[in-house]
């Protein structure tokens, strides 16, 4: 499989039947699989829940993601264990899962759990907002999404790169050297019980999130109708058809880890499904913007798509000219 595993059981109960989940071993991926854990054992009281923990090539590399072949770092480990029949059920944050291709052959993405906190947020010790930052403030971030947003909001802001977990991240403006300030996802530090560093949620209208921010996925092999039928049952309707309507439009736009590309969609009241959607120079100086509704996801996410192509981002993405219409 290439990958150490490291195996922890964290269910204290027989039952009649063992479900492995897999999971990357950064402390939020395993706070991750424990939440899922806690869910499966809640709901489904005859199934024992173990937790294999996996180190990922895109958490053992410091260098540029696209160096070992972008987001798909974080899930390749992961995605070789399910098919290999070692795990039966992988927990991905849906932001790390590549945009640009299918799932692995033989997977499926069976379940979406209901969305948390979509806002990134700026981190801050002296707990000032990112408006009342001073000019030449040193913003740790490496997502090109959040640099070109820096630049059309908040020029007088430098974007200083940073890689690293998210304690990683903390720890290092902690030691006060090299950052200023951060920029992290609201869901994340929720998750690794890091909520009191979070000094400023941004508006997700002036930082449109990444596509999928705040939602977990499930990804389990298509032929094992029992886990299949078992992630149906922890899935959310509503976080299903947002994030379809995202990666559709993801897709299409074949999006990856240097793709300066933010989306949001979201359900109206009168149950009609929205989708926001950028695409951006670095520079923050072009950025097209298309906003539209429909009541399929996707048929939503391709509207929006064509959208954007026709007004350029063929074009800022480097997409080839025989790519999609």
């Amino acid at each position: 499989m290439g990958a150490r595993t490291e195996r922890t059981t964290l269910a204290g109960m027989s039952g009649s039947r063992l479900l492995r989940i897999g999971t990357r071993n950064s402390p939020m991926a395993l706070a991750q699989a424990e939440r899922v854990r806690a869910m499966i054992t809640d709901r489904h009281r005859d199934v024992t829940v173990e937790v294999v923990s996996m180190s990922t090539s895109g958490d053992r590399w410091l260098g540029d993601l696209a160096a070992l072949g972008g987001k798909g770092a974080f899930t390749k480990e992961v995605d070789a264990a399910l098919l290999a029949g070692d795990v039966d059920l992988a927990v991905h944050c849906v932001k790390d899962v590549p945009g640009d291709r299918p799932a692995p052959a033989g997977t499926v993405m069976a379940a979406y759990l209901a969305r948390d906190d979509v806002r990134d947020c700026l981190v801050h010790p002296g707990g000032l907002r990112i408006e009342q930052l001073p000019a030449g403030t040193r913003i740790g971030t490496s997502a090109v999404r959040r640099v070109a947003q820096l630049a059309l909001h908040w020029p007088h802001l430098v974007p200083v790169a940073i890689r690293g977990n998210a304690n990683s991240r903390l720890a290092k403006l902690d030691a006060g050297d090299k950052y200023d300030a951060l920029l992290l996802a609201v869901s994340g530090l929720t998750r690794i019980g890091q909520a009191a560093r979070i000094t400023h949620p941004v508006d997700p209208d002036l930082m449109v999130p990444a596509v999928g921010s705040g939602t977990l996925v499930l990804q389990c092999r298509e032929d094992d109708t029992g886990t299949r039928d078992l992630a149906v049952s922890l899935g959310d309707p509503r976080a299903r058809e947002e994030t379809v309507a995202e990666r559709t439009m993801l897709h299409i736009l074949q999006g990856n880890c240097h793709s300066p590309i933010a989306a949001l969609a979201r359900t109206e009241p009168d149950g009609r499904l929205g989708l926001r959607a950028r695409v951006l120079s670095l520079d923050g100086k072009t950025v097209l913007d298309v906003h539209e509704w429909a009541a399929d996801p996707i048929t939503l996410g391709t509207s929006v798509a064509a959208a954007l192509l026709r007004q350029g981002a063929r074009d800022l993405l480097g997409l080839p000219a025989h790519g999609p219409a």
